[in-house]
């Protein structure tokens, strides 16, 4: 696996309830700029999205964001980035995100966020990438989608092994870590099926 060059982030585009998903988001940016990672991701300006953006730009990193024109016409796109690419659909979206990085972390969000997050897993199930994959568990947000995860490995829907594909912390610092340590292994090919 090459070097980390830019991570992919999925999160909300709003804030959430709880202050801790923008001070999250806030040491997510903080840490991609001081490891002198690049940013990729949705290309909006509200939100958790946002937060992540502004905090990398404000260290004077590099942010890469990929909107589709639907939501750039509704003025959502962030102006202040580095690069912000506009595509067409939400699929063009996710696969221009998905080939600009090495690796990927979900932060909290809704629908959108776990749609990104599903389909990078499940592209990694598939062998159609080999790149680390990471969950912030902010204040156990995604407790209910792990023991989903755990109820589909145990009944069978899903592979222990593939279980492993996804790396889940609290603490985004260690979480980068993790990725980067993962990212220069050799990639473990996995049969899907069981």
């Amino acid at each position: 696996m090459k070097k980390v060059q830019n991570i992919c982030v999925f999160c909300g585009s709003s804030m959430g309830s709880n202050p801790i998903y923008r001070e999250t988001a806030q040491a997510l940016g903080r840490e991609l700029a001081l490891r002198d990672i690049g940013l990729v991701y949705g290309g909006g300006n509200i939100g958790l999205m946002g937060v992540v953006a502004d905090s990398v730009i404000e260290r004077g990193g590099r942010v890469y964001g990929v909107i589709p024109q639907a939501l750039m016409e509704r003025e959502l796109g962030h102006t202040g980035i580095t690069e912000l690419h506009i595509v067409s659909t939400m699929h063009e979206r996710k696969a221009k995100m998905a080939e600009m990085s090495q690796a990927f972390i979900a932060l909290p969000g809704g629908f959108g966020t776990l749609d990104e997050l599903c389909e990078i897993l499940t592209w990694a199930q598939l062998g159609i990438h080999h790149k680390p994959v990471g969950l912030c568990n902010t204040e156990g947000f995604f407790d209910s989608f792990l023991a989903f995860v755990e109820r589909a490995s145990a009944e069978r829907f899903l592979r222990p092994e593939h279980c492993e594909l996804l790396t889940v912390q609290r603490d985004v610092s260690s979480l980068i870590e993790t990725l980067l340590s993962k990212a220069e292994e050799e990639p473990i090919h996995l049969a899907k099926w069981i």
